[in-house]
């Protein structure tokens, strides 16, 4: 089935169907990974509440985001050249605002708004609910960068939009950040420590697109395999919960089952898997239920200790 929000789109404006009474315009694209391609949908949920439809019309647009990755350099050069692009258009439109998301506004902070003067607000991934405060702040003539990381923040109270939806295959969210801290990797410094959503917002969400006649639906994390939920909080922190906490957490291969039970006619695939917290009960719930898709997303590793140690993996 063709996924028409994948990290195959890098730049390609987001659209919706258009909300009645909404009058202002918002133009975003996003760049990297699918978490972000998935945050983009939220981060449009948002800003619907705040009378903003989506445009693919750069030249119409009131506000201009941009969803940024830092995992490598060239994607950090591109977003670079679109923000001086954004920037002539102003010339024409100064009315219009832009602004910097994701994990290049989480790396690299106040510098778009006090050394480059480029944009004018910087949003980490963490902040998304405070936009309508900060798009308040732009306003005003005040700077608007909200970069704090949380250790609560899943966003699973939010309802995201489906951005340029097939109206077959979605993406649900299922964990934020990460605690791997691979050497080579900047995820942990601009995502957080990895933190779980409450497997019944996930349900509901998944309930929800069967409904809406989705047929498949992609769990999405930087590291589904660690999927830990006792209640809230860092995964990091589940050695100091009750024994209570700990007797009814939900791992990820509980998590497969419940979706998996929840809608049985519903297909149910998982990205990103990590080689070390790939475990046997993740692989036996795929195979006792047919609707759990035979596809592991998994990251080739190096053949050598020497790589793998220095690589911290």
């Amino acid at each position: 089935m063709e996924k028409i929000i994948d990290e195959n789109k890098q730049g390609e404006a987001l659209i919706l169907d258009q909300k009645d009474g909404n009058t202002k315009k918002l133009f975003i694209e996003s760049y990297g990974c699918q978490m972000n391609f998935s945050d983009s949908e939220i981060v449009a949920s948002i800003l619907s509440n705040q009378g903003y439809n989506t445009t693919q019309n750069l030249e119409e647009a009131d506000l201009v985001l941009v969803n940024t990755c830092s995992i490598r350099d060239k994607a950090e050069q591109t977003v670079r050249k679109r923000l001086k692009y954004y920037d002539k258009i102003k010339d024409k439109n100064p009315s219009m605002k832009v602004g910097v998301l994701g994990c290049m506004a989480e790396r690299l902070k106040t510098k778009f708004l006090e050394e480059e003067k480029i944009v004018d607000l910087v949003v980490g991934p963490d902040a998304y609910k405070d936009l309508p405060n900060l798009l308040a702040d732009v306003e005003e003539g005040k700077d608007a960068i909200n970069v704090i990381l949380s250790k609560e923040e899943t966003y699973g109270d939010i309802s995201p939009v489906r951005l340029n939806s097939n109206g077959v295959s979605a993406f649900v969210s299922i964990t934020r950040g990460c605690d791997n801290m691979c050497t080579f990797c900047v995820v942990p410094f601009t995502r957080g420590r990895e933190r779980s959503r409450d497997p019944q917002s996930i349900i509901e969400e998944v309930n929800d697109l069967w409904d809406k006649g989705y047929k498949e639906v992609t769990l999405l994390g930087q590291n589904v395999d660690s999927y830990l939920w006792y209640g809230g909080g860092l995964k990091k922190d589940f050695e100091k919960a009750s024994d209570l906490q700990k007797a009814t957490a939900v791992n990820f291969a509980k998590l497969l089952e419940l979706c998996a039970k929840a809608q049985p006619k519903m297909r149910f695939r998982f990205s990103t898997s990590n080689p070390q917290d790939m475990t046997l009960d993740v692989i036996e719930t795929m195979a006792k239920f047919e609707n759990i898709c035979n596809y592991i997303h998994l990251p080739v590793q190096s053949g050598s200790n020497r790589i793998l140690k220095e690589m911290n993996r």
